[in-house]
């Protein structure tokens, strides 16, 4: 079985290939007893944002990852997929703007490094 950070790192991997943009991994451990990590993406549209849940989801459950929770799919806003050690949140891009989760949750050293985000590439949303 994968650890927390290995699910974080797997669902932005997939997340990054199927176009979500402005990825951040995060390492709240150490803050939360809900979980230990959280990636937070948005899509372009609420299809994507759609699409974009059923693909980690098909990705996790391929790999026999089991998921405990999902909320907000087919509103296509603010989704999350709740694996116990990983809350993925995937935000249309006004939900996003608006909730600015990343101040509740980055402290500036509990993100993960992505190594698939390059300098020539979209940065990370910086509320």
């Amino acid at each position: 079985m994968i650890d927390g950070r290995g699910l974080a790192l797997r669902a932005a991997e997939i997340l990054y290939d199927k176009k979500a943009v402005n990825i951040i991994a995060l390492d709240v451990s150490h803050m939360t007893t809900i979980t230990e990590y959280m990636v937070i993406c948005n899509g372009r549209n609420a299809q994507q944002v759609h699409s974009l849940c059923d693909d980690v989801e098909d990705a996790f459950a391929e790999a026999g990852i089991p998921m405990k929770k999902k909320e907000g799919q087919n509103e296509g806003r603010w989704a999350i997929l709740d694996y116990g050690q990983l809350l993925v949140h995937v935000f249309h891009p006004e939900e996003r703007q608006y909730y600015r989760l990343e101040r509740l949750w980055d402290e500036g050293t509990n993100r993960l490094e992505l190594p698939f985000i390059h300098d020539d590439e979209e940065k990370p949303f910086l509320p």
